[in-house]
């Protein structure tokens, strides 16, 4: 992540503070000019609200969904495979055939996964016979993820980007690395969500 992304990642991360601040303060204010609705988060309840429920806020899907693209963008930009997009070098025979064989694995995975989803009664279809909602539907994000994980492995394992078991890890590992900034995002954003919810949940 550059400086620029930072800076501007930064800014972000600095108005979810200032707006948590901001609701706290009104949460306060409102609840005691007795505005019908509206819980303070400086209230007992809204004190028990934070710590008690403040773990379980963040283990969202989401958080899920951010390590899984986090660490298929990694291993695709540690691969090498990245550099296909952008080279107009001609491909070297090694690499061509580590490209057909990355291919030939999302191509398997991707017929395993049609098995389990097009076929009559297939088991990722929902009880109805759905596609969407189903099982299938809420693995989309894990399934997309892996896949992109089998080809960008297995295109830099046989084209030599990635040599040993330690490249391997370390290419999985990148994108959770230079992502972890948006993990601070990230949490300020659900808490401040989250407690929009508990300040203005029951009016209406």
């Amino acid at each position: 992540m550059n400086k620029g992304k930072r800076v501007g990642l930064a800014a972000v991360c600095a108005f979810f503070m200032v707006a948590e601040a901001i609701l706290i303060i009104a949460s306060w204010l409102l609840s005691a000019t007795m505005t019908d609705g509206v819980r303070s988060l400086l209230s007992s309840e809204g004190i028990r609200w934070f710590f008690g429920s403040f773990s379980q806020m963040l283990a969202s899907p989401l958080l899920v969904w951010l390590i899984l693209l986090l660490i298929a963008f990694g291993s695709f930009q540690k691969s090498g495979a990245v550099g296909l997009l952008t080279s107009r070098v001609p491909l070297s025979y090694r690499d061509k055939l580590a490209l057909r064989v990355a291919f030939a694995f999302l191509g398997l995975l991707i017929l395993v996964i049609a098995l389990l989803t097009v076929v009559p009664h297939a088991i990722l279809l929902s009880v109805t016979g759905e596609l969407f909602p189903s099982p299938f539907s809420r693995s989309l994000v894990s399934v997309i993820a892996f896949g992109v994980c089998i080809f960008s492995i297995t295109f830099g394992v046989m084209s030599g980007k990635l040599k040993t078991l330690s490249d391997v890890l370390h290419a999985l590992s990148f994108g959770v690395e230079k992502g972890a900034p948006l993990f601070i995002l990230y949490i300020l954003a659900v808490q401040f969500f989250e407690s929009l919810r508990f300040v203005f949940g029951d009016i209406g």
